[in-house]
């Protein structure tokens, strides 16, 4: 039981030695690296930023033949550290399991990986450090690469494009392209609550826009509301068509839109700048300037689009 417990609190790499599958494997580690970040639950930690310490130890194959001084032949340190700041990078996250999670599984993308050991401390909510650790293993029925992600097609609808008879034609054309379909609506035409104060009207004009998410689904069957990227990356492999809720993904986005939500088609442009979108439709609404992504208008008469 001793052994037990000093093992639980011992560096991953002792964690690592202790449970490790017959045969040799390679490991390298990452120590102590800490980064400060926004981050957590509680509503006392949002806008503020607190450092996160990460150890991380991956097991290797071991290389065939000399390594000959060559860094292409391993998993370079690099990979590691770059892991972290990408999974930082994408969104806020509340839960230090989540971003284990999703740093356990960009390191398994690496084709020489075959286990992540990865623990994660808050060092500055308590006397002590607060923390999690994981152990994930490469699934076989994951590639050792994510350039396979969908690209979807990203579509603006106006209120009147919502309420257009040739609605479910558009849906019908777009849907038999064969490519994941994202749509962005903007607020309902109700007048909306007006606070004085940034920070609550910009919820409350996000959430204007969510009930109209809502009213574009009970149009038509084949819409569904989603609000997270799990969501979205979900529906994209399995040929749902989405109707994008905006309020969580901007609230925790670590760079967020400069496009207010009252402005509707330009956070929709900001949204499709995110999936690196070539072009994004807008039917029914004026352009804005600037927007960052590729935006082509559509008439709401026009059937085809």
């Amino acid at each position: 039981m001793s052994s037990e417990i000093r093992l639980a609190f011992a560096h991953p790499s002792e964690r690592s030695l202790a449970s490790a599958p017959s045969g040799p494997l390679d490991r390298i580690s990452l120590r102590d690296h800490v980064v400060e970040v926004d981050i957590g639950a509680f509503q006392s930690e949002r806008g503020r930023r607190q450092r996160i310490c990460f150890n991380v130890v991956v097991e290797v194959q071991p290389l065939t033949g000399p390594i000959d001084d060559d860094v292409d032949r391993i998993l370079s340190y690099d990979r590691v550290t770059e892991a972290i700041a990408h999974e930082l990078s994408e969104e806020r996250l509340n839960l230090l399991e989540t971003l284990a999670e999703r740093v356990a599984e960009r390191i398994l993308l690496e084709p020489q990986a075959v286990r992540a050991f990865v623990r994660i401390e808050k060092l500055d909510r308590g006397p002590g450090a607060l923390g999690v650790e994981i152990v994930r293993a490469r699934r076989a029925d994951v590639a050792p690469h994510d350039d396979d992600r969908p690209h979807p097609r990203l579509v603006y609808l106006s209120n009147a494009a919502i309420a257009a008879p040739h609605l479910a034609g558009w849906l019908d054309q777009m849907e038999a392209e064969g490519r994941p379909l994202i749509l962005c609506v903007g607020a309902h035409d109700l007048p909306v609550p007006r606070t004085g104060h940034r920070m609550t009207q910009r919820r409350i004009d996000l959430l204007a826009i969510e009930q109209n998410a809502w009213v574009l689904a009970a149009r038509d069957p084949r819409c569904v509301v989603v609000e997270t990227r799990t969501e979205l990356d979900w529906a994209m492999k399995h040929g749902q068509i989405s109707v994008w809720a905006p309020s969580k993904i901007v609230l925790d986005a670590v760079d967020g839109p400069s496009a207010q939500a009252a402005d509707a088609v330009a956070l929709a442009a900001w949204f499709a700048a995110t999936f690196a979108a070539e072009e994004m439709l807008v039917v029914g609404a004026e352009l804005p300037a600037n927007p960052g992504v590729r935006l082509r208008a559509v008439p709401v008469d026009q059937e085809r689009l």
